[in-house]
């Protein structure tokens, strides 16, 4: 079994979600979970936390789909790449739902070539603008609408997320 590790971010979740999510993130790691929840700035009806986590490959996938059944809680998940896989990562919001990629070792998205030539010839058949197909490839709605909860507050643990490119 292939071991590796991630990172769970929940951006916002209202305080009578947050025991929901512990266990949800629990079932999913085969443990106890007790987050430790701190206010979130950017919307102060809720609350936020982090968990750095080590599994086997997948986990994060397990993880992702556990927290995808909080749809009220805005998160992020992610699982570094090993000697035999890709690195992965998955974003959800309310309004968006899941955004899943592929990443590379430096954290950059990497998108296959069957989507590229999908987005193009939807462009050139005038169903997609590719613009706007290559902006949903990489995520980019999903990190405009995360961007103001990833900000920390004075005094929250601080672990930045950064946008590549």
């Amino acid at each position: 079994m292939t071991m590796t590790r991630g990172i769970v971010w929940i951006h916002s979740a209202q305080a009578a979600l947050c025991p929901h999510i512990d266990w949800a993130m629990g079932a999913a790691l085969g443990r106890i979970v007790h987050l430790d929840w701190t206010p979130q700035p950017a919307d102060p009806s809720t609350r936020r936390a982090e968990c750095p986590w080590t599994g086997a490959v997948g986990t994060g996938a397990r993880l992702a789909s556990a927290l995808k059944g909080c749809v009220r809680a805005r998160f992020e998940v992610t699982e570094e790449p090993t000697a035999a896989t890709d690195g992965q990562r998955w974003a959800y919001t309310p309004r968006l739902g899941v955004f899943a990629a592929t990443t590379g070792a430096n954290g950059d998205v990497l998108v296959g070539e069957g989507r590229l030539k999908a987005a193009v010839a939807a462009d050139a058949l005038g169903r997609r603008p590719l613009a706007d197909a290559l902006s949903d490839l990489l995520g980019v709605p999903w990190d405009d609408e995360l961007e103001p909860f990833r900000y920390a507050g004075e005094g929250a643990p601080v672990l930045w997320l950064h946008r590549a490119g």
